[in-house]
């Protein structure tokens, strides 16, 4: 079993002591001092106010902290950022909660028992930086400089997985909010209008009529704008349409539940195409302006009727008709939500592409009320030589260090290790795919491995083949503020300071206004802990990066950038901690102009590209993989208040929901002898298991999948509420196919029995 020995030193533990000022006996369960029953926090001393962008889910809302003696009290969302609009959910009011976790790496380790172990000693820093360095440096000198990859997930992994992968000259750094998230819709919108949907999906929500979600749950995905749109939407009499297996919480507030099979989306979107061009309801105006290949489009749906996708579905064909006309009744201000995790089959960039072409049908690209045009805001990077690579890792927004779909070569020639010419066509490196070369060395050998807040054996399918790949590595190196299950395996480990205790890249967002948010620290770094770009630079001025690293404090670095706009941080700070810039977000503002860029500069219905490399330049419906007897299809997701499988240990969000739950149909627990509230072990088809997990009988779901919140089921003892309660949906998949298009894992081809025991 691994687990992390956190001892730690009397250095560390007076450190902590001053930096929390007596919080472990002063506070109570609410999170407010004893003091505060006599005086509420707000009189307890002068109210220091920062700004700062919560870092508590990729979403990255805009924040206000305010603080009393070197203490968070209290964190708001910013009135005048553009996507929390002074609202927060439970996650993002967390924040002080995370931070004051007691189980919070204290200080840098260095490992001294078997990786896996945990067994750590508690090292300076200088110690920590010096060995890693020499470590990293030891791989490049006799394997090159592609040897060394990078994974980064959260809002610090800018100073990982971009500025100094880019600098030392890795093409191996990899995302999991690409290959494991985003990257078949985003790849799907570049192929198909020339730019990717960005971190911020681009709805036109004041002006919606008719909303369309597949998979996407908003309220339980607790994205903070998605919410405050969708609820005002609906009270101004927006229709809206919810396809999924599931009756999810969006679902019961809709207007239509199409409960479908799982893995025939595909099938659905082309039966949709069918009726709208069929029947005549499509834009015509837009279509014959702005798209490519409409004429082919409609040939090939021609044969896709509702009558034959009724029963690929298991939806009535007279839903599916009408559904579509209540879309094409609202054009152009009806859109399908293109979503985030899109991860589903494996051919999921074809799904996307058929659900682009709807919004493309519909007339909804760059019209009031559709879709509108991100903008990234305008601000010139810091200055720096040439970097060795760019733009090899991907991402969810637009942050420094721009995706590509170009395949970048390392300084020795060697393209990135996850091979995406022979596997997958085109999109950011794929972090699976970079697991089977750590332990085959084919193209050539990972043998280092940087991780920065990336919890590794609870993200990346089939965590036996990572463990395999990190027993491989000659050095891993672990970044993180939490003793998460992968930092068992770590040769050294650097403990981060929390979002709320840090300065970090100033967060660029592609919006509808694009706007450039401000993170500063609210209360000093507790325990012996720094900020991310305080350990990139340091480690990169050891290995020899020096001329990428010229500033000497993060504030020369942001007023270097925020000079190129005019601004400072003292400037922006005074405005609020954000700077609001102007977009053209419709049709109208480019002119007659194309804002497609595109090769035809027109939407691309019909894609020569994928023409080009083999592929279907049309979207295919592909049958996938029944269940076996037996077995349920597993499906995961979100829940309102924990991100990924970040914040289970977090005191006030473990307290609201401790442990996940197994939804079953309930007709199929009775048949299979279960009650509600009962617990059993998974089982999938390849022998794997996780539990035991709770089970919810309910009728909220088909019977032929089971559903469960993502996270949970981790084997982190150091993680002490979070340890070992409920499943991990991670440790069932020891399967995945891989999108030929974008590299996307397709993860939900995973099956699951229910047993009594192990």
């Amino acid at each position: 079993m691994s687990r992390v020995d956190l001892e730690i030193s009397r250095r560390s533990f007076l450190k902590s002591g001053f930096a929390l000022g007596g919080l472990s006996t002063l506070r109570g369960k609410g999170g407010l001092s004893r003091f505060a029953a006599r005086a509420p926090w707000y009189r307890q001393g002068e109210i220091k106010t920062t700004y700062g962008v919560c870092d508590m889910c990729p979403w990255k809302c805009g924040i206000v902290v305010h603080s009393v003696g070197g203490v968070a009290k209290k964190i708001d969302g910013n009135p005048l950022d553009p996507k929390s609009r002074g609202m927060l959910c439970a996650r993002g009011q967390a924040g002080i909660s995370f931070a004051e976790d007691p189980d919070r790496l204290r200080a840098p380790m260095v490992r001294t028992g078997d990786r896996g172990q945990g067994r750590f000693r508690e090292v300076s820093w200088t110690e920590a930086l010096d060995e890693s360095a020499a470590r990293i440096l030891e791989i490049r000198d006799r394997y090159g400089e592609e040897s060394l990859a990078i994974f980064g997930h959260t809002g610090g992994e800018f100073w990982f997985t971009d500025y100094f992968a880019q600098a030392w000259g890795t093409p191996n750094a990899a995302k999991p909010s690409s290959s494991l998230c985003l990257s078949p819709r985003d790849e799907a919108s570049i192929l198909t209008t020339g730019f990717p949907v960005g971190g911020h999906e681009p709805v036109d929500w004041s002006g919606l009529e008719c909303l369309t979600l597949i998979g996407s749950h908003i309220g339980e995905d607790a994205r903070n704008t998605l919410m405050q749109d969708f609820a005002d939407g609906r009270a101004r009499g927006m229709r809206a349409i919810v396809v999924d297996p599931r009756f999810s919480s969006v679902a019961a507030k809709a207007d239509v539940w199409l409960p479908i099979k799982p893995g025939t989306d595909t099938a659905l979107l082309l039966a949709w195409m069918n009726v709208m061009i069929g029947e005549g309801l499509y834009d015509a105006d837009f279509v014959d302006s702005w798209t490519e290949g409409f004429d082919r489009l409609a040939a090939h749906v021609a044969e896709f009727s509702p009558e034959w996708a009724g029963p690929i579905t298991d939806l009535d064909a007279s839903q599916i008709r009408d559904t579509a006309r209540l879309m094409a009744e609202h054009r152009p201000r009806s859109v399908i939500m293109p979503g985030r995790h899109v991860t589903w089959y494996g051919n999921d960039t074809q799904r996307m592409r058929a659900v682009l072409s709807i919004n493309a049908l519909l007339g909804a690209y760059g019209r009031e009320g559709g879709l509108y045009f991100n903008k990234e805001p305008y601000i010139e990077a810091y200055p720096h030589p040439p970097f060795a690579v760019t733009g090899s890792s991907g991402g969810c927004s637009a942050e420094p260090g721009e995706t590509s779909s170009e395949l970048p070569l390392g300084p020795t020639g060697k393209a990135r290790a996850d091979g995406a010419r022979k596997t997958f066509l085109r999109g950011p490196t794929a972090l699976q795919e970079l697991i089977a070369p750590m332990i085959s060395g084919d193209p050539y050998p990972i043998k280092g491995l940087i991780v920065y807040g990336t919890n590794l054996l609870n993200s990346v399918p089939n965590p036996e083949r990572t463990k395999q790949a990190l027993r491989e590595l000659d050095f891993v190196l672990a970044i993180d503020v939490l003793p998460q299950e992968h930092v068992a395996w770590a040769d050294v480990v650097l403990p981060e300071a929390s979002c709320l205790e840090r300065y970090d890249e100033l967060s660029v967002m592609s919006h509808k206004t694009p706007f450039i948010a401000l993170r500063e620290p609210a209360i000093e770094p507790m325990y012996d802990t720094k900020p991310g770009w305080w350990m990139a630079r340091e480690l990169g001025i050891r290995v020899g990066l020096d001329a990428f690293f010229r500033w000497e404090s993060i504030e020369e670095y942001l007023d270097k950038r925020l000079l190129s706009i005019s601004s400072s941080i003292e400037k922006l700070r005074a405005a609020g901690g954000v700077i609001v810039q102007q977009g053209k977000p419709y049709l109208s503002d480019f002119e007659g102009e194309s804002p497609f860029p595109t090769p035809s500069g027109k939407i691309e219905l019909y894609s020569a590209a994928l023409a080009e490399a083999g592929l279907d330049p049309l979207p295919v419906y592909e049958p996938v993989e029944e269940p076996p007897a037996g077995y349920y299809r597993l499906l995961y997701g979100r829940h309102p208040v924990h991100t990924f499988a970040k914040t289970q240990n977090t005191p006030v969000l473990n307290e609201l929901y401790p442990e996940n739950e197994l939804w079953v149909n309930a007709a199929s627990a009775r048949e299979g002898g279960w009650s509600d509230g009962d617990y059993a072990w998974l089982e999938n088809q390849d022998g794997a298991r996780s539990g035991p997990i709770r089970i919810k009988a309910t009728e909220r779901i088909r019977p032929d999948a089971v559903f469960m919140v993502h996270g949970f089921g981790q084997d982190a003892p150091g993680l002490r509420r979070a340890n070992r309660r409920g499943a991990s949906d991670t440790k069932l998949q020891t399967r995945y196919r891989l999108d030929p298009v974008s590299g996307g894992a397709g993860m939900r081809n995973n099956f699951v029995r229910l047993l009594s025991e192990v």
